[in-house]
């Protein structure tokens, strides 16, 4: 089991332990679902940092909801120009539900240790490889 990690998510990181809630930029998978962010660096637990962790970490989308409403305001003084506009950026509540386990892409590219080597197949002879075809001169046409 991993103390910490740090995750990416929509081009921010995060550093996030087992059983934590946060609020993050719009993630595209539904309410309920659950996803594993790419892992940047994993520490804490052993006291070994990693920089190239095999772990996966579990986060599941709790809720998707609106952030706080932001105000912007542009005034320029003696000639009456005013304008008003807001902003609220679109959020997902995530809730970190493991860190540590194998991912599935580690374990897949590790060959198994009773594969049997293939026997080769017999060498074909190499034919010679041919030269290119002299460029013909081209035709003129016929004046009339």
């Amino acid at each position: 089991m991993t103390g910490y990690a740090i995750i990416s998510l929509g081009g921010k990181q995060y550093r996030v332990q087992e059983g934590e809630r946060l609020l993050v930029d719009r993630v595209s998978h539904g309410e309920g679902k659950t996803f594993h962010p790419d892992v940047l660096f994993t520490g804490g637990g052993d006291g070994k940092p990693n920089l190239s962790p095999r772990v996966q970490v579990t986060a599941k989308v709790v809720a998707e909801r609106r952030g706080k409403k932001i105000r912007i305001g542009k005034y320029r003084p003696k000639s009456g120009y005013k304008r008003h506009t807001g902003f609220r950026a679109a959020l997902s509540e995530i809730e970190i539900e493991s860190i540590g386990s194998k991912s599935s892409s580690a374990t897949k590219t590790q060959p198994k240790a009773e594969a049997k080597p293939k026997p080769k197949a017999a060498a074909k002879p190499k034919t010679p490889a041919r030269k290119p075809a002299a460029k013909k001169p081209a035709k003129k046409k016929a004046e009339k």
